[in-house]
């Protein structure tokens, strides 16, 4: 038996900035059409999943609460701000492109070393360690709107993996990742 309560965990819907492959950190980009497409995507299957007793928090970022106003209409739930769900903070390089962070930086094999190298970013360790505190704090089962980076580290920590795991963990907007017992399911309308 698991520690932690049953949770439901959701990436923000695709961001103008995601299309553009701009890092965002605390920064923050609109929804696009697509994203809000996403958004009620979760909404249709949070609506099936039986959320009685069930409370929800949210990322305070901008494309979090907006996905989480979409995902939870009609569900009796509204999500609480909690600034402990914000994406990883990736210092000086949040709004730049990928691409010429790549370049620009070496000893960067990949987007998610990106994270690591960030001038005054937040690295791995310390998000793991917010992630933690935060999974920690919960006493009951919630609704978790959040980032792509922020909930992969979530889901990680209620796995019981490494954080050398985190580039194999699924991601994916529009979807909704139940996590119950130590076991993760991964949630589309089509299942």
């Amino acid at each position: 038996m698991s520690r932690y309560p049953t949770l439901y965990i959701l990436r923000h819907g695709e961001t103008e900035w995601n299309l553009a492959n701009r890092l965002q950190g605390h920064f923050d980009s609109p929804l696009t059409e697509r994203g809000r497409e996403q958004a009620s995507a979760q909404n249709a299957i949070l609506k099936r999943c039986g959320l009685a007793g069930v409370s929800a928090l949210s990322s305070p970022q901008g494309r979090a609460v907006v996905t989480a106003e979409i995902a939870l209409a009609g569900t009796g739930l509204k999500a609480a701000p909690d600034p402990r769900l914000g994406e990883i903070g990736i210092g000086a390089w949040a709004g730049m492109l990928r691409e010429t962070l790549l370049r620009q930086t070496p000893a960067a094999h990949d987007s998610y070393d990106l994270y690591e190298h960030a001038p005054e970013g937040e690295g791995f360790a310390a998000l793991q360690k917010r992630c933690q505190r935060f999974l920690d704090s919960l006493t009951g089962p919630h609704v978790l709107i959040t980032h792509g980076i922020t909930s992969r580290m979530l889901r990680l920590i209620l796995l019981g993996r490494t954080p050398a795991a985190l580039r194999d963990m699924q991601g994916g907007q529009g979807v909704v990742f139940r996590l119950e017992n130590g076991q993760q399911e991964r949630l589309t309308l089509y299942t």
